[in-house]
């Protein structure tokens, strides 16, 4: 099998239906744009048909609709779901990019001498999930499909994937597999190909300190009444200590603690600490004490503020004690920690460390579980030799700090063992302005995938023997 003449003969139209994709502000969190992702789940549903699939439908959920598909050879062979998301991150801030984030562009870099594609959602995950339809299209073209297929593509990935349990536990029959493949995750560099082995989980809050019933006049109460602000301020500074060690009463109780053996492996990964600075424009790392900087951010849980707002921030000066000042804060969680009793803990504390003179509300939003993925089993063999017959050398197995939430709840309801066969960069810009994705990246995504289906279909067959 060789996906190279085909996606060579096709590349410009795999590049341009990839941009179609992106013109579409599919932002779930926003219901302003909901129209959009309706659309934009059209669009996948219409995709998936062009490429191959026999079956595609959009499924009505209690939020946005997931598009189902499948192509299906031979009952007796075995099953692959692919799992991706149509839905983005919202844009802002609109104006730190340099093109308009829904009017995708190409351009060079660096990093990327083929040219980027510059969009959001471009890596995260419209271009990653697209690599997977046209990886069907090709080895249905090609007549090489080895197995079975099936896609669920969700528009709630953005915001905790909120339906998604609810479809699961409704559609098992629907979803049965063998393996799930996602590509929602990244790779060390395009010279050192990698598998994720690991996710972390995540807990998401917002809390609101509320003081005096309106807004009060700085001059003639300042002094004398407490400023939410300060007061939350205060307290979000109080929850990592001198080392930036958590300070929640049993946050850190059921982590998992790596051994010496294991964190010297991690360290074997190619790792410039200069280049990690110089690439986000910091003059000093910061975190753990203890830990190094890919272990702080893949093996240690974190607590970040994501916003904060309160008082007047227009232009000019207006002197006020705010009635009430707010935060979002994201607390990242490695295997064992449950995200629910994290969230309980967070609350607990929070509102136990608030002074009287304020009132303190803790919202939960969403979270999820840490997950790893074993790598003695034929899942992450058949990925390990897919990367080799590409890139032609052996992947990296590698924890991310990242989290996708919805991977410990298909081991919970369809009993499946995930790959995670990212080929997006740390540098792509997932979530902030000017996101982009390589062209070298998604095409060689499309090249490999196809060889994931021959080498697991083959191991498969190998172990029912």
């Amino acid at each position: 099998m060789d996906t190279r003449p085909y996606i060579e003969k096709h590349k410009q139209r795999f590049i341009d239906e990839l941009i179609e994709l992106l013109k579409l502000p599919s932002v779930s969190a926003d219901p302003h744009f909901k129209k959009e992702v309706l659309m934009t789940a059209g669009a996948v549903k219409i995709n998936l048909e062009a490429a191959g699939c026999d079956t595609v439908e959009i499924c009505d959920t209690p939020g946005f609709p997931i598009v189902y598909a499948e192509k299906i050879i031979d009952e007796s062979l075995p099953t692959v779901l692919v799992y991706g998301h149509y839905d983005v991150q919202p844009p802002d801030p609109v104006d730190l990019w340099n093109s308009p984030p829904f009017e995708p562009v190409i351009q060079t870099t660096d990093i990327h001498p083929d040219g980027a594609i510059f969009a959001r959602g471009a890596c995260d995950d419209k271009g990653q999930m697209y690599m997977h339809v046209k990886a069907l299209e090709v080895m249905i073209q090609n007549d090489s499909l080895p197995c079975n297929i099936k896609f669920m593509i969700e528009g709630e990935e953005e915001v905790g994937s909120v339906s998604l349990e609810w479809f699961l536990e409704n559609n098992k029959e629907k979803l049965a597999n063998d393996v799930i493949l996602i590509s929602d995750t990244g790779m060390i560099s395009k010279e050192v190909p990698s598998i994720t082995t690991g996710l972390r989980g995540m807990s998401y809050v917002e809390v609101e300190v509320e003081g005096p019933n309106r807004d009060l006049h700085s001059g003639l109460y300042g002094g004398a009444v407490a400023n939410p602000i300060n007061i939350l301020s205060q307290m979000i500074a109080s929850l990592h200590d001198e080392n930036n060690h958590i300070t929640i009463p049993g946050f850190y109780d059921k982590v998992e603690e790596l051994s010496d053996e294991e964190r010297e492996k991690m360290a074997e990964a190619p790792f410039d600490l200069e280049d990690y600075k110089k690439h986000i424009g910091i003059p000093e790392v910061h975190g753990e004490k203890g830990f190094t900087t890919n272990e702080r951010n893949s093996i240690r849980p974190t607590l970040d503020v994501n916003g904060i707002w309160g008082g007047y921030t227009g232009e000019g000066a207006k002197t006020v004690i705010p009635s009430k000042a707010f935060a979002k804060i994201s607390m990242r969680l490695v295997p064992n920690q449950d995200w629910r009793e994290i969230t309980d803990l967070f609350k607990t504390h929070f509102e136990n460390i608030a002074p009287k003179s304020v009132k303190v509300k803790v919202k939960p939003h969403h979270g999820g579980q840490g997950y790893v993925t074993p790598i003695d089993g034929i899942e992450y063999q058949a990925a390990d030799l897919a990367f080799q017959e590409t890139f032609g050398k052996k992947p990296v197995p590698q924890r991310s700090g990242g989290s996708i939430p919805i991977v410990s709840l298909f081991e919970k309801y369809l009993s499946s063992k995930t790959v995670l066969m990212g080929f997006g960069l740390n540098s792509d810009a997932i979530h902030s302005p000017n996101e982009h994705f390589g062209i070298w990246n998604y095409l060689k995504g499309i090249e490999t995938i196809p060889y994931f289906y021959k080498h697991f279909t083959k191991l498969y067959k190998e172990h029912k023997q």
